[in-house]
């Protein structure tokens, strides 16, 4: 393969990572798509439309990814999520942090990227404060601190932190076999669970979570089949074009990509800084949420209402930008992409996300008692 059409390949990774992601936003901003709410919706109203929505999305992305891991098109070990080191304590830490701050940013990662995208001031602030603070540790002073402390305690495993390589071994099935049967089991199971009441089979429900399901298994298979290249000719090794660090796959997260969507607007005339999946996506998502908003005339300038609003904002912004790094995702990163792959680590994040946003439900209604 040519310079020229590993040149081409990368530009039809990108455009197909935007069009994804710009039709996540626009159906996260038609169907209030949202992790936050749909935990908040249980804890203040016992509502769980918005939760049946969710998990009907991960039960999309869970069969679609180990699908084709059956069909040997990709490998979990490939990804960040199934590493064999299990940073199970930067996995709680993290995830209760980011969990905590969604609540007081009044939303995830993604949610903030919507919500831009329909005139809201409020999260474009989020959405600085926390790229800059997930730069910092991924690099920067925080980073010192969490590679010093969480991420110095680690299980080390015999093969990866997805359920097919941790039980192939002792149940006697190639992994491929055991991906598809444990992805049936566990993504049928919550499909069953997400559909089992009239309101997870309402038309925003079906559409919010088969759609968002399905852009992730979409970003799956741009980056690990389309993008996929087993030699680069430049170094010989196997490459993802357009990833983050290109020798890994990747689907939608919003929180490191948030930075170095930061990094490369900063150091735009940079010609080393080059767009990834990463960085179009998270363009992606705002843009289709504006395209909607404006199309359906529901695109409305907002902002902070007072100091307390600006610092609750601020903060969780803070917490979310450091949380998602340490927890190796967010609600997307680690509750949608993560989760799909079957990872340990993004079960126990997703676990402590929920928790982190619960306990800061309960804080909100303590102040307000």
């Amino acid at each position: 393969m040519q310079e020229l059409d590993i040149n081409a390949l990368g530009q039809q990774v990108l455009w197909a990572a935007f069009g994804l992601a710009f039709v996540f936003g626009a159906l996260a901003q038609r169907t209030h798509f949202c992790t936050m709410g749909a935990v908040a919706d249980i804890v203040n109203m016992g509502d769980w439309a918005r939760m049946r929505m969710w998990v009907l999305a991960i039960a999309v992305a869970m069969l679609g990814f180990n699908t084709m891991v059956f069909l040997g098109w990709i490998d979990a070990g490939k990804t960040i999520y199934a590493a064999p080191r299990l940073l199970w304590l930067s996995n709680v830490v993290g995830g209760l942090m980011f969990g905590f701050g969604m609540v007081l940013a009044s939303g995830c990662g993604s949610k903030t990227l919507v919500r831009i995208g329909a005139g809201n001031l409020k999260s474009l602030v989020v959405f600085v404060v926390m790229g800059v603070a997930a730069f910092a540790t991924l690099k920067g002073i925080t980073a010192v601190l969490r590679v010093a402390t969480v991420d110095s305690v680690a299980i080390t495993l015999a093969g990866g932190q997805d359920l097919p390589s941790l039980l192939a071994p002792s149940l006697g099935f190639a992994k491929q076999q055991l991906a598809l049967m444990l992805g049936l089991v566990i993504g049928g199971g919550l499909l069953v669970w997400a559909l089992m009441r009239a309101e997870g089979r309402t038309a925003d429900v079906l559409l919010g979570g088969l759609g968002s399901g399905a852009v992730i298994v979409g970003i799956w298979w741009v980056s690990g089949v389309l993008g996929h290249v087993a030699e680069d000719p430049n170094t010989l090794e196997e490459v993802f074009v357009r990833s983050t660090s290109g020798a890994r796959m990747e689907a939608l997260s919003f929180v490191s990509p948030m930075a170095y969507t930061l990094d490369w607007l900063m150091f735009f005339s940079d010609t080393s800084k080059l767009l990834t999946i990463a960085i179009v996506s998270t363009v992606g998502v705002v843009a289709g949420s504006g395209v909607y908003a404006l199309a359906t005339r529901s695109f409305r300038w907002e902002a902070f209402r007072g100091v307390e609003d600006t610092s609750n904002h601020i903060v969780g912004a803070l917490l979310m930008g450091v949380g998602g790094v340490v927890a190796l995702g967010c609600t997307i990163g680690q509750g949608l992409s993560g989760v799909s792959t079957l990872s340990l680590g993004s079960f126990i994040a997703l676990a402590a996300i929920i928790a982190g946003a619960v306990l800061a439900l309960r804080y909100q209604m303590w102040r307000l008692g």
